[in-house]
């Protein structure tokens, strides 16, 4: 015969006690995680609002077209708009093979080796320097060292140093989302390691190295230090003529007029900050339309 069923054990006042203090629980760090995401939303809202009511009915045709002035209704930013264009051109040119080409090495070909680990350890340190610091470095190196002076071209390396690191590592991760398989199989059908890695990984791998150039671009299009210390042009009249030309970018005209006391400059400095904001979406709307783009071929 066999032996009789145990009775189901019933929940005890304890047990149910304790699984309502774990949902009380779970619950509270639900809302806080979401607190947590929301609070920052909302600080960036109204500062982007305080900005935009600020500033927008300054942006007209005179604005965007005009030279700076020394009195405020005059005041335009073209010189400086056609700066940071040709300074994120430049820094894209300088920064995106150099850091796609690493990345394809630290992936590729290192990827056991002790000077890999070595690159490795030096560009997570220098993902993590402050700005200013990679603006002595470009004093030092390029505007010193190279005797570029303070151009275009020392500006422009100066940033690409800075972003370096970003499309080193977002580069990586796009490299690394590549199956093995598809190496594999390109290896199969007799392909070098360099045909592999142009006709199936770089093609594969291609929208993640456009997200990091989104990445690193977004951030340098905005940075202000650098430029200073290696002797960016605050005032500035005419249009840079060639990369050793000197040169001046948004975020320095708004650092002059935030630094003047009257309240009319501090009105061009919202309109500028208008301005760069929708230049930068321009630029990753840009890369963002060629990355989706090139999925859809895929």
């Amino acid at each position: 015969m066999s032996a009789p069923s145990k009775p189901p054990l019933l929940a005890t006042p304890t047990d149910l006690t304790a699984k309502r203090s774990g949902i009380l629980v779970e619950r509270a760090f639900i809302w806080i995680c979401r607190f947590a995401v929301i609070l920052p939303l909302f600080l960036l809202l109204v500062l982007i609002g305080d900005v935009v009511i600020e500033g927008l009915g300054r942006i007209n045709t005179d604005f965007l077209t005009g030279l700076p002035s020394r009195r405020a209704e005059q005041a335009g930013i073209w010189p400086a708009l056609v700066g940071s264009l040709y300074l994120m051109v430049l820094t894209a040119v300088l920064a995106l093979p150099l850091g796609v080409g690493a990345a394809v090495y630290l992936e590729e070909y290192g990827r056991r080796s002790r000077l890999a680990g070595i690159i490795e350890v030096a560009i997570a340190n220098l993902a993590g320097v402050p700005s200013v610091i990679y603006g002595l470095l470009g004093l030092g190196l390029f505007v010193r060292f190279f005797a570029f002076g303070n151009s275009l071209i020392a500006g422009a390396a100066t940033l690409a140093l800075l972003v370096l690191p970003i499309v080193i590592m977002s580069s990586r991760e796009a490299l690394r989302t590549v199956p093995d398989s598809l190496r594999e199989a390109a290896f199969g059908l007799g392909a070098t390691r360099w045909q592999m890695i142009r006709r199936v990984v770089l093609p594969m791998s291609l929208p993640g190295i456009l997200t990091g150039a989104i990445l690193a671009i977004s951030r340098a299009i905005g940075e202000t230090a650098p430029l200073i210390v290696i002797g960016a042009v605050v005032y500035i009249t005419f249009l840079p003529d060639g990369i050793d030309s000197e040169f001046t970018a948004l975020p320095i005209q708004i650092y002059n007029w935030v630094s003047r006391p009257q309240e009319e400059f501090l009105t061009n400095a919202a309109a500028g900050i208008v301005v760069l904001m929708l230049t930068l979406l321009l630029l990753n709307s840009v890369a963002i339309y060629l990355r989706h783009r090139h999925q859809k071929r895929q």
